[in-house]
């Protein structure tokens, strides 16, 4: 469109160094930042545009308001001996789970299999990055975390738990993936209600009910109202699994007691995520002739792919002038 031509072309480089120095400028710490940073780059080199610079103003508002440490030194125990937590302290989830990653990786090289849990952070923001880099390490990533709630019970009408994703990454041998998904639990996120609301359009009835329980296309009432689970009690079911993942065997809180993640003020999110990380090998070495028996399958399908396959992320993209400008002024604070 007319819109994206004229919108200015930005590296992947440029975003992690413009996100790294508003960051610093707002008190967090230079490995801290840079933790930070590497995410927000990474959701942007995938058009994850929800995830990438549009939160960035948020981090450092809420680095100056203290509602996040920038400058937390997360703490890495491993309490059983395939267990490991990184406690981010009231810090970002990135370098809390960068600290026990190495740690979380070679537990299950040499058991099989690992615990990892990340607990007492700001919101992880894409779970997805957090898999894949188990992945990278020929690791099989399953992870879980919460978030603020905004979703109710099939045939309720209460906001009881969050959008709650759930993200898988297998590794192919190779370094890279040979498969990965990240999806949240509830039917939508709630930004494509918010900007349904905004276009004037409706929403189709499954997404969201009203402040009654009632179903409801209008995004107004929705946003007044609760989302639904994707897929009804299925994914309600696979929303509460992912609560006590992240909440419960964590020590962190339930959805129910975190305010809005963007919110300016109040109390640090203290939110938890879970990964179980495994070694393909534990049983043998025929996972990836089974992997393979399967991908030869689905590519002989037309039409039909593995979730995650042929995702290459862009060195290049385009980013809106005024956003860019926001942060780059975030960047200039004194």
């Amino acid at each position: 469109t007319e819109t994206e031509i004229k919108m200015p072309i930005r590296s992947i480089d440029q975003i992690f160094d413009l996100t790294k120095k508003a960051l610093i400028a707002h008190g967090a710490a230079e490995w801290q930042a840079s933790e930070v940073a590497k995410a927000t780059a990474h959701s942007e080199s995938y058009g994850n545009v929800i995830c990438g610079l549009q939160y960035v103003e948020s981090y450092c508002i809420q680095l100056a308001s203290g509602r996040v440490d920038g400058r937390a030194d997360p703490i890495v125990s491993k309490p059983r001996a395939s267990a490991v937590l990184s406690d981010a302290q009231l810090g970002f989830a990135q370098p809390a789970f960068a600290k026990g990653l190495e740690t979380a990786c070679n537990v299950a090289r040499e058991t099989g299999i690992a615990l990892y849990s990340v607990s007492n952070s700001h919101t992880c923001t894409s779970l997805g990055y957090f898999t894949e880099q188990i992945a990278a390490n020929s690791l099989i990533g399953l992870g879980f975390t919460n978030a603020s709630p905004v979703v109710a019970a099939p045939g309720g009408k209460s906001r009881v738990i969050g959008t709650n994703p759930i993200a898988c990454s297998v590794p192919d041998g190779n370094g890279d993936m040979a498969m990965h998904f990240d999806f949240s639990t509830s039917a939508v996120a709630l930004g494509k209600i918010t900007m349904a609301k905004y276009a004037g359009e409706k929403i189709p009835f499954g997404w969201a009910v009203d402040e009654n329980g009632n179903p409801t296309d209008d995004p107004e009432a929705a946003l007044k109202g609760s989302l639904c689970s994707a897929g009804g009690y299925k994914g309600w079911g696979f929303g509460l699994l992912a609560e006590l993942m992240a909440s419960a065997m964590t020590g962190s809180v339930n959805s129910l007691d975190v305010g809005g993640l963007k919110l300016a003020d109040g109390p640090p999110h203290r939110l938890g995520q879970t990964y179980i990380i495994m070694d393909t090998t534990t049983f043998g070495d025929q996972f990836g002739e089974r992997f393979q028996r399967l991908a030869d399958a689905i590519a002989e399908d037309e039409g039909a792919r593995i979730p995650g396959a042929q995702r290459d992320p862009m060195t290049n993209v385009n980013v809106d002038e005024a956003l860019w400008q926001k942060i780059t002024d975030l960047g200039t604070k004194t």
